[in-house]
This record gives C-alpha cells, sequence and structure tokens, in this order.
C-alpha cells in the first residue's frame, strides 16, 4: 500500500472541500474495497477522506418504510437492510440481494453507498502485472478481450472493456425504478439510478456520473403492488462469498392477480452495469 494523506471530516461540507483540494482523494467508511485495492496497489489515492462522523445523521444511515415507499440512507449496512422486516415484507428483491452478497462479516462492515460504487472484479485490473487495463490505466487496452473471459459481460461492452459489474444490490435498486440522492458542493440532487452507472465507451475509467466531491446519502422506492411481487435469483460456482456469473432481479406487475402486465427485469453478472432488461410480453 502506497503512502497516503489520511483526514477525517468533521461535517459533509468539510469533506466534500477536503475531496476537492485534493486531486485523486477517496472518501472511506466500511473500507472494504476501497482498502481492499489500496492494497492490490489498484487505486492509489493521495487523500482518504474518513466520514464516519457522519453516520451520526439518520438520514444518511436510517431505514424508512411507509405507505408512500421506502426510503434507505447509504450509510446503512447491508446487514441491517438486508434483516429490516418492512424490506423483507415488502422489498423482498432488496433483502434477498443482499443477503447472497460477500460473507456475513461483511454485509456487517459494507454500507449501501459504497456497495454501488464497489469496483469489477476482473482479474484484469484487480492484477496489476497487466498493463493493459483502460480502467487502471486509460488507453492502454484491454487484456481480458483475449484473455480468460468466463466472467466477463456480453451486454454493454465495447472494444475498450468488457469488464462485468460485480454488484447485487444495484440490480434490485433499477429494477424497482429507484432514485439516487446525492449531495455535492453544490447542494443536494436526485437522480434516476439507472443513470448512476455509466457504460464503458471509450472511458471505462469513468464508472459513474458522480461529479467531484459528490457523496450517495439514499435511495428511495416509490410504493408500488409489484414490490411485494419480486425476488432475486443469483446463479455462481458456490454458493457462498461468490459473485454472479448470472442474476436476476424480477418484479412482477399483475393486472387481476393472474395476468402480467410488466415484468420488472434487471440482470447481473452478465453486464459492464446494473442492467435493466426490457421484455416485451405477447398475449397467448
Amino acid at each position: 500500500m502506497r503512502a497516503f494523506q489520511y483526514e477525517r471530516a468533521a461535517d459533509w461540507r468539510s469533506a466534500i472541500n477536503a475531496f476537492q483540494q485534493a486531486g485523486g482523494a477517496s472518501y472511506v467508511l466500511g473500507g472494504t474495497t476501497l482498502i481492499d485495492l489500496m492494497k492490490l496497489d489498484v487505486m492509489r489515492p493521495s487523500r482518504v477522506i474518513d466520514i464516519a462522523p457522519l453516520m451520526t445523521d439518520s438520514a444518511m444511515s436510517g431505514i424508512q418504510a411507509d405507505a408512500n415507499g421506502l426510503r434507505l440512507g447509504a450509510f446503512a449496512s447491508m446487514a441491517q437492510v438486508a434483516d429490516h422486516p418492512d424490506v423483507i415484507a415488502t422489498y423482498p428483491v432488496i433483502a434477498q440481494s443482499l443477503q447472497l452478497a460477500a460473507s456475513a462479516q461483511i454485509r456487517n462492515m459494507a454500507l449501501l453507498g459504497g456497495n454501488v460504487l464497489q469496483r469489477t472484479r476482473c482479474t484484469y485490473f484487480r492484477d496489476t502485472s497487466y498493463a493493459n487495463c483502460n480502467k487502471r490505466n486509460p488507453g492502454s487496452g484491454c487484456a481480458a478481450l483475449d484473455g480468460i473471459n468466463r466472467s466477463h459481460a456480453v451486454l454493454g461492452t465495447s472494444p475498450n472493456c468488457i469488464a462485468t459489474y460485480a454488484g447485487d444490490f444495484a440490480q434490485a435498486l433499477i429494477a424497482l425504478d429507484a432514485q439516487t440522492e446525492i449531495m455535492g458542493k453544490s447542494g443536494t440532487r436526485k437522480i434516476a439510478f439507472s443513470k448512476l452507472h455509466v457504460q464503458p465507451g471509450d472511458t471505462p475509467n469513468v464508472e459513474h456520473a458522480l461529479q467531484s466531491g459528490d457523496m450517495i446519502t439514499g435511495f428511495t422506492i416509490a410504493a408500488a403492488p409489484w414490490t411485494r411481487r419480486s425476488l432475486y435469483l443469483k446463479i455462481r460456482d458456490r454458493q457462498s462469498y461468490e459473485f454472479a456469473l448470472a442474476s436476476a432481479a424480477v418484479a412482477l406487475d399483475l393486472d387481476g392477480g393472474t395476468t402480467i402486465r410488466q415484468a420488472r427485469i434487471a440482470l447481473g453478472g452478465v453486464a459492464t452495469t446494473p442492467w435493466r432488461a426490457y421484455p416485451t410480453l405477447k398475449p397467448n
């Protein structure tokens, strides 16, 4: 791990200011992705800004469910949300996507905001002995194109990158048309979760639509009948602590309880970003 400057933020404004003042800064809280990648020398932040003090804000870490919908604070842990009775009963696809991710220890540490921004598990990205990785070294090429690519993406790819988005929770969010709350230098804003991640195109190193210093503060999902009729299915090489070869988050909008009006489907393990599929249902 390379040397870096450590700073503990007192509040969100000081965190954003510190981020913008340093070239190549990173926020840290759960640290389950960042610390791993720093140890591998894949990520080399010059300044690491600890935002743990912000966890005392209930809006950042709380879970709120009512008749209008669900709000998940970005600092809520994966375990907290997966075990929450309202989430299990009314938004099962969310609970299942989190229960099937990582290990119990990591779910206790990892937080929702960091989870949706986790980096790819592509071997060629995580192993710095491969110089040609456009995510790590823009313009260097993509070793995966001619390498071992069984677990790489087939949707949303480009000639510059076929790395798969690794997460599970994001598929549940995109299937349910979640909104993302963001805090930035100009205040708060909200964008559709489907607009958060960016396909590689010519710039695989640009993975999301966040601006410098932006911080995800929460996710909101509107209440709807199909949130209860939802599930997450994950196929993997082993049944514990493994990333998806293929996964699907599904929520059904039924007409009269028997006819499917819309099937909300998001695919994981096969695309460069969380991938919403739009099937066309034909009558028999």
